[in-house]
Formats: C-alpha cells, structure tokens, sequence
C-alpha cells in the first residue's frame, strides 16, 4: 500500500544547491549533473560489438536531424539497404553451393575419399539452414478464440498503421513488448509483458500496440527472411570456427587454418551490421510515429518516460517475490497477493516522481548509444515525438471494451503474477 511519500533534504556536495529526493530514488543534483548516473553500463567487449557501438554513436545525432525533419517518415530502401541485400544473398549463396557441392562429392565421389568430404559440406549447410522460431512453451499464448476482443483492437491498430494483426499474443512478466515470427509460414507473434503493460494507462497501450505492428508495416530488414538469416548463417560461421582456448599443438594448427576464413566472416558481419544499422534504428523512430498516430503523441511520449524507468518495475517485482517468500504464507495469502501484484506495480510507478524522470533522460543524454546498439537512446526519440506537430488518438476504446479487456487477460494476469511472486 501506498504512504506518504518521504523526502530527504540534503546540500549538494559539488555546487551546494538544496537536493529533494524521495525515498528509495537516487539523490542527484539538477544544478551540476552530481551522482545524475551512479552506474555505469559495461563496456562492450569483441570487435563486432565495439564496431556497433561506434556506428549507433556516428550515426545517432545525425540521424535524428534527419528524421526531426522529415515530414512523411517512411520506409524506404536507400542504397545501402539494397547493398545489404546483395550481400545477404552471397551469403545465402555460398551455402548453396556447399550444399550442392556436397552433394555431388558424395553421389559422384566413390571409390576416393571425396563423399566423406562431402558428407562435411552437407553437415555444414544443415547447420547453416534456416530456423524457424517456435511458440514459447513456458509461457501462456493466447489464440483468437482466447480474447477476441483483445484481438479485434490489435486488428484495429494494424490497419492504422497499414498492416495486418497478429496470429498469437505470448503473454509474459517483462517489462518489455515484441513482435516476432514463429513457424514455417512465418505467422506473427506479438509478446506482451505484462511488467509493462500492467504501468501504461489504455491509450499508452494503443500506443505501444501501434509501436510494435508498426516494425511489421515498416519491414525490418535485421529479423527478415533473407538478411535475418543470412546474420544467423554468419554467426554460425563465426562460432565453428571460433579459436579453442588454451589449444593443444594439433588445435593450435587449427586455430591457424581458421585465421583467415574466420577474419573473413566476421569482416563480412561487420560489413552487414554497418549496412543495416542505420534502417534498424530510423525504423524504431518510424515506429514510434506509428504509436503517436494510433495512441496519441501524450501517450507515445508517456511510454517513452515509463521505459526510462523500467528499472523501478523491476526491482518493485523482484521485492515482491522476496517479501512474498520470506513471509511463508498460506496458500489463501499467496493467492490474494498474486491477484493484487499488478495494482501494486500500477500504483508505484504513478508514484515515481517528475525529478527521477528528468534524472534517467539526463543519464540517457549521458550514456548515448552505449547501452543499445540498435535502438535511438530513448530521450532522443521522446524529443523527435515531442518536436513534431501534436498528433491525436485516432484508436480509442471506451470503458465497456476496456472492462472487456481486462476480463481477457484476467487469467493470465493471475497466472503471471503467481510466477512472478514464486520467483520463476
């Protein structure tokens, strides 16, 4: 339950200036930036990702100017993008030729010992095959018959962003939302945590729906059938021949062989990741367009600020398992705190003050790109929603489909929370 909120008062130890800091928040000053960012994020480690880390830098600023001032956002495919595809499809090539190659060496091959190179060649490009993602098992997934008026708002928000619903909602405790494809047929999956969802007011909802179908409708060239895949067959070629650690002569003479090949495969990846780096991130921007559109530019703004304190709904959820497990109570207590952890979150997150906002926006402005290679800082694209004209909600729902909503997930809201509380 919440109390009155309790401040501590102190003088700043750099400049002097009077600090107010609500209990359990970090105190820093908004005159001199002191203790503004307390942690630091780690550094990347590896030359692939250090590189990334470099470009989201080189292209950042610029790339908010850009799209700050580009009226009719939209995707569009620029040369590097069409470069991109080029080398994905080498990529793709070079597996079917070892596959083809393979095959011959074995049907043709008898009598030598060329099939048993061909059985490696054909081994190789098993490995290097396309995987198609699965429904996630651990997780409840909900189907149309499930929540169908859940479904219907997401239809509604498709089509204002020019495309199509989904096929399944995963259901999960982050604080987080995603969109992905599963199977064969390459069917939509969007993935609600319900960490996130449980803080967001309705039309911030809207507008994280609208944020997500709108990378569908944006077309993301990173987790597409091609240049997804052809990134997934490049690591795989990077992971055979990784070096082996404290080799043994005969594996020292093999890390050798592996020098140039392996050097060549990661040159390739950074080449890859250089193309495509740049249409990833406008695309998140573009995105965030979509969400302004469909929830309204106070609600796309409103979620940015909840995602900057993401950290806050964490650690609130984690206090909550521990609180829970510590009390040993009776399975009656457990479930009544399960059925109230959601409104508990809700309540601490509309608690958070104006100054622990101000202070992770001024940490972003601090950080950059360092912490996320292929994501705008999250300041930066609150800033681009907040710099162009103010959009209304062109998606609403009134308070019988809300109550229709929230009976939907009702189930898995219970569920969710009792796996949250058991520390799962």
């Amino acid at each position: 339950m919440l109390g009155t909120v309790e401040q501590r008062i102190q003088s700043c130890p750099e400049c002097g200036a009077e600090i107010r800091t609500n209990h359990g928040f970090v105190p820093w000053c908004a005159a001199c930036d002191w203790n503004v960012d307390p942690g630091q994020p780690e550094e990347p480690t590896g030359r692939l990702e250090v590189l990334r880390h470099r470009l989201a830098r080189q292209h950042g600023e610029r790339l908010l100017a850009e799209v700050t001032t580009d009226d009719a956002l939209r995707p569009r495919r620029d040369t590097a993008g069409v470069l991109a595809l080029a080398l994905a499809l080498a990529v793709h090539a070079v597996t079917g030729a070892l596959f083809v190659g393979g095959l011959l060496l074995v049907v043709l091959g008898w009598g030598s010992g060329l099939p048993l190179l061909g059985a490696l060649f054909l081994l190789i490009t098993w490995t290097l095959r396309p995987r198609f993602a699965r429904l996630p098992e651990d997780e409840p997934v909900l189907r149309r018959a499930d929540a169908p008026e859940l479904f219907a708002l997401i239809d509604e928000v498709g089509g204002t962003v020019g495309t199509t619903g989904v096929h399944a909602v995963s259901v999960t405790a982050e604080f987080n939302a995603s969109v992905s494809t599963y199977g064969f047929r390459h069917r939509r999956l969007l993935t609600i945590g319900l960490g996130l969802w449980e803080a967001l007011s309705t039309e911030q909802r809207i507008a994280l729906l609208g944020h997500e179908l709108g990378h569908y409708a944006n077309g993301d060239t990173r987790h597409g059938l091609v240049i997804g895949n052809a990134l997934q067959s490049l690591d795989t070629w990077r992971y055979l021949m990784s070096p082996v650690r404290q080799p043994t002569l005969m594996e020292s003479v093999l890390n050798a062989l592996y020098l140039l090949p392996r050097s060549a495969v990661v040159g390739v990846l950074m080449v890859l990741d250089h193309l495509t780096l740049r249409a990833t991130q406008r695309g998140e921007y573009l995105a965030d367009s979509f969400a302004a559109r469909c929830g309204s530019t106070e609600a796309a703004a409103g979620l940015m600020d909840r995602l900057l304190v993401s950290g806050s709904a964490e650690t609130t959820m984690l206090r909550e398992s521990n609180a829970l497990r510590s009390r040993h109570t009776r399975a009656t207590k457990d479930r009544e705190a399960a059925e109230g952890l959601w409104e508990r979150l809700a309540a601490h997150m509309d608690a958070i003050p104006a100054s622990e906002y101000e202070r992770q926006r001024r940490c972003g402005a601090l950080r950059g790109h360092s912490v996320d290679s292929t994501h705008p800082p999250t300041h930066l694209r609150r800033a681009r929603l907040l710099a162009a004209a103010a959009l209304p909600a062109a998606v609403t729902i009134d308070a019988t489909r809300r109550a229709a909503l929230r009976a939907e997930l009702s189930g898995v809201r219970a569920k969710t929370a009792r796996r949250v509380l058991n520390g799962r």
